[in-house]
């Protein structure tokens, strides 16, 4: 694959061969590794968010196939893959301040956002929506899914609750730093019956064991970070849903264990959204069945 600066390409040039990884620089603390394909006459644009432990890879399968019709963008939040790992004084790593980075990398790019469809996955759905709190124009739909948007520890894993608050955050951070290989090993494997269990691409699995760290910040590091001020984010999105406009579509897996299908019933409800149990399917839809996913997107261009 291609490795460049941004400085050597044009933030939005697309390449017609196939997914091209560059570096883009949001501003002077923040450079995203990113990945971009599409044809020269795109049918719209898809902008691809991914949740933890994962990195821009986990999109590229999905992005060799929708590139040939759409203009396909993803990129490595900050904390994962190779994008920038500023510490925690410099950048907060909160909900609230990647749906400020979400914003930024769509200003800076150029994507036309009233063709735009954002699929967002774990911790990828809550910056996405606060955005559209603010910015209902920010596309013509967002898809998420298997993520929290509302605080319910009763519905979410137990390390995930522990990393909530003190003092249970700093053991359970400390101790998925420690156990880094076995979450890359297995977290896509968890609750799901042996016959559907599947394996990670191998140039996945190595690219998020290969930037698991990065400028003295980890990949939990990072999600630590963000869960600190996880509730707080959740509660402002709870308590402003009256003002989300931009049409969305709530997708789950069925024997997703880290965040139960319940919290995104819930919030399809009050939002009035609809909402696909994906039977069989755990927390990672888009590397079990990544048929589904491009149709799923394929379908929001078509609505």
């Amino acid at each position: 694959m291609a490795m460049a600066s941004a400085a050597s390409a044009p933030a939005g040039a697309i390449s017609v061969m196939g997914p091209k990884i560059e570096f883009i620089k949001i501003d002077e603390t923040i450079t995203l590794r990113r990945m971009v394909t599409g044809p020269a006459s795109p049918k719209g644009t898809v902008l691809f968010l991914h949740g933890f432990p994962e990195t821009v890879i986990v999109w590229k399968q999905i992005a060799e196939t929708l590139g040939t019709e759409y203009e396909v963008h993803a990129f490595d939040w900050p904390g994962y893959g190779r994008s920038s790992r500023p510490l925690a004084p410099h950048f907060s790593y909160s909900p609230q301040a990647y749906a400020k980075l979400l914003k930024a990398y769509i200003e800076t790019t150029g994507i036309d956002r009233s063709n735009l469809v954002i699929y967002a996955s774990d911790i990828g759905g809550l910056p996405a929506l606060l955005l559209a709190l603010d910015e209902p124009t920010v596309a013509r739909k967002i898809i998420v899914g298997d993520f929290a948007p509302f605080n319910r520890p009763q519905y979410m894993y137990e390390s995930l609750q522990n990393l909530k608050a003190e003092p249970t955050a700093t053991p359970t951070r400390s101790y998925m730093n420690k156990t880094s290989d076995e979450i890359l090993q297995n977290v896509h494997r968890r609750g799901l019956a042996p016959e559907a269990q599947y394996e990670l691409p191998p140039e996945l699995q190595a690219d998020m064991k290969d930037c698991w760290t990065g400028d003295g910040v980890t990949s939990a590091d990072a999600f630590a970070f963000y869960y600190a001020r996880f509730t707080r984010d959740e509660d402002y999105l709870e308590a402003n849903l009256h003002r989300l406009k931009t049409p969305v579509k709530v997708i789950w897996g069925e024997r997703d264990i880290y965040i139960k299908p319940e919290m995104g019933k819930e919030f399809a409800v009050r939002t009035g959204s609809q909402f696909d149990l994906l039977t069989g399917i755990g927390h990672f839809p888009h590397l079990q069945d990544p048929a589904r996913t491009i149709e799923e997107v394929r379908a929001a261009f078509s609505d």
